[in-house]
């Protein structure tokens, strides 16, 4: 069953958008009207246009109005705000809360494959804000913007194909306790960057999804249910419909006499094949799973991490490091996949210069520098902790956190910025 675990190049293009090769700002600037081809460049990648790169933009989650900070990052790694930003995203943020499971999410901002367009949760009004990312690195919303997100408290997006979007909604934000059950979403998502609705998936109450991972060939959806204790996964038919497959709980056995309950967070999966890596994160281990195409998880084995509580997890393009981050010790292990990747081994760990304790990260498009968010996550903390912190990723993978880091994030006390990318 699980003896292909190998995505060969071509199943991974299975997904792709056949209108891909067209720059889709390009089009959806026509379509819209009142542009011409000079001035449509300006909107996105027009022909000879360089894509947009060196940009960096985390979300506020302010519940008084959510936005969008953009930063230029320098080659020192060290950031500027971009002209114009923050960049209003025309929803609002959660309500703010120490408590566990609302705060707990990752893919909060994503961009597609060709740098033209950013999709944001709006998760204290239930919408997804969809931007064009013009030449400059400017956010400009796309007509309609934000949309429904199909439920209660979207934290959570992912692309297939880039013209399907996968959305989490968690129900999970305190100001707006119990409206539905959790579920999860898709839309179509147009050349004029239009979220098209497709029928939604509900789950139990209160099992607090967290992540709308995509598979590599974009055939596959993985979530973590954290609060749930449980790993659920889809098809992704080709008319963008989620088809269940498996949920399944975390091996028993490797929470045996710890006394800590089976919490799944952060999820990454590898490049060319099939594996999944999940956060352990009330023992501190990384688990490691092989996958199929129909979605059925084989549980290989778990490996140590130093760092405490990891919670959110990245690998690189090559397929040769592991990015895990460390929510209670404000910390990123750098683990070792080149040898195998079913055994990850972890050669570094860098503690943050932050007050704050550390939660989603991106690697830019180059993966020559990692940014971290972190947040007032306790009420010993205080709004200083908001910030984002760039470490610069070295030939080896290691990382080395660059001598202007960490910039503040100029929130409002008791607010958490939430969710990054980097181009």
């Amino acid at each position: 069953m699980f003896a292909n675990e190998e995505i060969a190049p071509a199943e991974r293009r299975r997904y792709r958008n056949p209108a891909s090769s067209v720059p889709l700002c390009w089009l959806a600037a026509l379509a819209l009207g009142g542009l011409t081809p000079g001035a449509a460049s300006a909107q996105g990648p027009g022909p000879g246009r360089e894509r947009v790169r060196n940009v960096v933009y985390v979300e506020s989650n302010d519940p008084a109005g959510n936005a969008i900070f953009a930063f230029r990052r320098h080659d020192d790694g060290s950031l500027t705000p971009l002209a114009g930003s923050p960049f209003p995203a025309g929803g609002t943020g959660i309500t703010p809360t120490f408590a566990l499971g609302p705060f707990n999410s990752d893919q909060n901002i994503i961009i597609d494959s060709s740098y033209t367009l950013l999709f944001a949760v709006n998760s204290g009004s239930d919408g997804v804000a969809v931007f064009w990312i013009n030449g400059n690195g400017s956010l400009s919303p796309v007509n309609g913007s934000p949309f429904p997100s199909g439920g209660s408290n979207p934290v959570s997006v992912g692309l297939s194909g880039d013209d399907v979007l996968c959305v989490v909604n968690q129900d999970q934000d305190p100001g707006r306790p119990g409206l539905f059950l959790p579920d999860y979403a898709s839309f179509r998502v147009t050349k004029q960057g239009r979220l098209i609705p497709i029928p939604t998936f509900f789950v139990d109450a209160g099992a607090s999804p967290s992540q709308a991972l995509v598979s590599p060939d974009g055939g596959l959806m993985v979530r973590a249910e954290f609060l749930g204790g449980l790993l659920r996964t889809f098809r992704i038919a080709q008319n963008g419909r989620l088809v269940p497959g498996v949920a399944q709980p975390l091996p028993p056995a490797e929470f045996a006499d710890t006394g800590a309950p089976a919490l799944p967070l952060g999820l990454a999966v590898h490049p060319t094949k099939r594996l999944l890596y999940v956060d352990f994160v009330t023992i501190n281990r990384i688990g490691i799973y092989r996958y199929n195409q129909a979605g059925n998880l084989q549980y290989l084995r778990s490996v140590p991490d130093s760092g405490k509580a990891p919670c959110w997890a990245l690998v690189n393009k090559a397929g040769t490091r592991l990015y895990v981050s460390n929510t209670a010790d404000s910390s990123v292990s750098v683990f070792d996949l080149a040898l195998d990747p079913t055994e990850p081994i972890e050669i570094q760990k860098v503690s943050l210069k932050t007050t704050g304790s550390c939660f989603e990260f991106a690697l830019d498009s180059a993966e020559k520098f990692l940014h971290v968010v972190t947040q007032q996550a306790s009420p010993t903390q205080n709004v200083t902790a908001n910030g984002l912190n760039v470490l610069a990723v070295g030939p080896d993978g290691k990382l080395t956190e660059v001598p202007s880091s960490p910039t503040l994030l100029p929130v409002p006390n008791l607010v958490r910025p939430q969710g990054v990318a980097a181009l």
